[in-house]
């Protein structure tokens, strides 16, 4: 098995380098490479992301600023793996998990895997993000029926090759209920691990807002009302 980790960095010198490094830093039980696109970023992104001189990063670059959803599609796009996952480089997400996303692969449970996080007083960013979280979660297991506990976790482990066949058309950070919208709607039922977590503040670069909440819950709306292929 080859592992494509993809990471969309927009705005990230302060934290892109550590980033970078804790990924690489982990003992894998697989081959990886670590793809990375840069969203149009305007400080020093870009030019430390050149810096980088390792065979198992590869980096690429969006002009202008096009979205999360946008970037991950670039990097999918690139991907040589038989699976992915998705890391953002804000330092949110401990690198050190990934190993237990594969392991549901590795036994034979599943192919795809998703990182539950238990937030805490540490690890929320605040009452209302934890709050909007939980009822994106909530509207997602009522129309599909299912019970998951984390729709809006970046750590979504699968094949590459389904991710590609869901043509996630979402730019920004919408793309996160498209995923699961579109998994749930096939009858994907994504295993779920425990993992860490620590919010950033909005001083500290956190990008998402209510309106992408309001957003996750219309395109999962749309995904459980449209019409399947041939029906």
């Amino acid at each position: 098995m080859k592992l494509s980790i993809l990471m969309p960095v927009y705005n990230e010198e302060a934290r892109v380098a550590a980033a970078v490094k804790q990924a690489l830093d982990v003992s894998y039980p697989c081959e990886i490479e670590l793809v990375i696109v840069d969203d149009g970023s305007r400080d020093r992104t870009v030019e430390i992301l050149t810096a980088i001189d390792d065979p198992q990063v590869k980096v690429f670059r969006h002009e202008r600023n096009q979205g999360k959803g946008a970037a991950i599609a670039t990097a999918a796009r690139s991907a040589t793996g038989d699976y992915m996952v998705i890391l953002d480089a804000d330092l949110e997400y401990d690198p050190q998990d990934i190993p237990k996303l594969l392991q549901p692969v590795i036994d034979g449970y599943s192919e795809v895997v998703y990182g539950n996080r238990s937030f805490g007083g540490h690890s929320s960013y605040s009452f209302w993000y934890v709050m909007g979280n939980k009822g994106v979660t909530l509207a997602a297991n009522v129309l599909f029926n299912s019970y998951i506990g984390d729709l809006e976790t970046c750590y979504k482990l699968m094949p590459v090759a389904l991710y590609r066949s869901l043509n996630i058309r979402s730019r920004g950070f919408g793309m996160e209920a498209e995923v699961t919208g579109k998994l749930l709607r096939r009858g994907v039922r994504p295993y779920e691990v425990p993992i860490s977590y620590r919010a950033r503040s909005r001083e500290e670069g956190k990008k998402i807002t209510w309106k992408d909440g309001v957003e996750a819950l219309w395109i999962l709306g749309k995904e459980r009302i449209r019409r399947k292929p041939g029906s």
